[in-house]
């Protein structure tokens, strides 16, 4: 009896171990293809950004980079046109391999939206390359539908990291994401080592990520303070509920009043271009980095998040490519700079506080949200980061960037219906 136990224990152990070396390699696999594609991105973004940069002159023909995404889609994307929200069904509902097509198009149509001066971002890009290209790997290794969801998370994870540079918001963030309220603990072993490898082989590559001003110093968390950063986080979560719910209004405008697929990011060109124009600055187009830097530096005028809602909503809306991540980090750090007017934390601080928090509340991704602040903005921020990230998932209520997402049972009961 007891070498019966010791057989089936020893058995149990080598099952663990198994699994562990497999996905160890798949993950890093994972990792190194979405470590890849990341850094193709931040080189074809930084190319666009700097040239448009130079030559102001093209986000004149916005319209036509416009159509010519649109028709490029409309011709050959069409089973891919769902984007993100289609890698959260196929990990929802395993269906069949996302085709290879994504990676190239979605690369090619998020670079033709800042080089003509859209208003967008890069983790939805980065997402969509990671996951196609992981999602070789399941014919492959003969892959079944359980393991080619852990893939695709893994996937998710790996993109994350590697296109932001933060291996523990990446992890959570693959694992977060996909239902409100709900982690699946099972990929968190392949979605970690993904996050890790493609962070560091996006390194290796000579790529570097944007650093922050630190807030210099961090007051301890009294009455007065905590009340304080949680009323930011209400206002943070309310933005990005009106982020999101904005982007699907436009995007619902668009459809119903322009059969034509091209034209619509066509005509939504011609509006963007006219509006920077009129303002007469590009500081709200592309990521917008520069401005987000400043907003750790001084403090910044409260319509500078308004304007870059308006212009994101409309460029996402109207079916250009790119992500919506990077422009809520701009909302949500201008905002936050702005309210150091009224509220007793620097601005440093609050801008650190708002650039995770807007974005957790609009993905519905507090933790991994929390974990970016900290990873970002250094441990001594961690406080007041979490209480921004959790009082803005709390004040979005359903809402949010990716209409696929599901509701888990492990949400609070009064949280509202998901709105779509």
């Amino acid at each position: 009896m007891k070498s019966l136990r010791q057989f089936k224990s020893f058995a149990v152990i080598s099952q663990i171990i198994s699994q562990i070396i497999k996905w160890f390699v798949i993950a890093s696999v994972v990792g190194i293809l979405s470590g890849l594609g990341s850094a193709a991105l931040l080189i074809s973004l930084e190319w666009a950004t700097d040239w448009r940069e130079t030559h102001i002159w093209i986000i004149a023909l916005l319209p036509l980079g416009g159509f010519l995404s649109g028709w490029l889609y409309d011709r050959y994307g069409k089973p891919i046109e769902a984007g993100n929200n289609l890698l959260l069904e196929e990990i929802h509902n395993s269906k069949k391999i996302i085709p290879l097509r994504m990676a190239p198009m979605v690369l090619l149509g998020t670079t033709l939206t800042h080089l003509f001066g859209g208003s967008a971002g890069r983790e939805g890009t980065a997402l969509q390359i990671a996951a196609s290209l992981a999602d070789r790997l399941t014919k492959i290794c003969s892959l079944q539908p359980s393991d080619r969801r852990i893939l695709l998370m893994s996937g998710l994870s790996g993109g994350f990291a590697s296109v932001f540079g933060t291996p523990l918001a990446g992890t959570i963030f693959g694992l977060e994401v996909l239902a409100i309220g709900n982690i699946n603990h099972n990929a968190l072993f392949p979605c970690l080592i993904a996050a890790i490898v493609g962070d560091r082989l996006t390194l290796s590559l000579g790529l570097h990520h944007t650093a922050y001003l630190h807030a210099p110093s961090i007051p301890a968390i009294n009455l007065i303070e905590l009340t304080a950063a949680i009323g930011a986080g209400i206002l943070f979560g309310l933005t990005a509920k009106i982020f999101a719910k904005l982007t699907h209004k436009f995007n619902h405008f668009f459809k119903s009043k322009i059969s034509y697929p091209p034209l619509r990011p066509a005509i939504g060109g011609v509006m963007v271009a006219l509006i920077v124009g009129a303002i007469g600055s590009t500081k709200y187009i592309g990521l917008g980095i520069p401005t987000i830097v400043k907003a750790f530096e001084i403090q910044l005028p409260p319509w500078d998040f308004a304007a870059k809602i308006g212009l994101t909503a409309l460029t996402l809306g109207a079916g250009f490519k790119g992500g919506e991540v990077t422009p809520l980090f701009f909302i949500g750090a201008t905002l936050g700079s702005s309210l150091s007017l009224i509220l007793p934390l620097s601005a440093p601080l609050l801008a650190g506080m708002g650039f995770v928090a807007v974005f957790g509340g609009a993905a519905n991704t507090p933790i991994a949200a929390t974990l970016m602040g900290i990873e970002l903005f250094g441990i001594e921020s961690g406080p007041f980061i979490a209480i921004a990230c959790v009082m803005s998932y709390l004040a979005s209520g359903h809402t949010g960037i990716y209409s696929a997402q599901r509701i888990g049972s492990g949400k609070y009961h009064f949280m509202p219906k998901k709105e779509e």
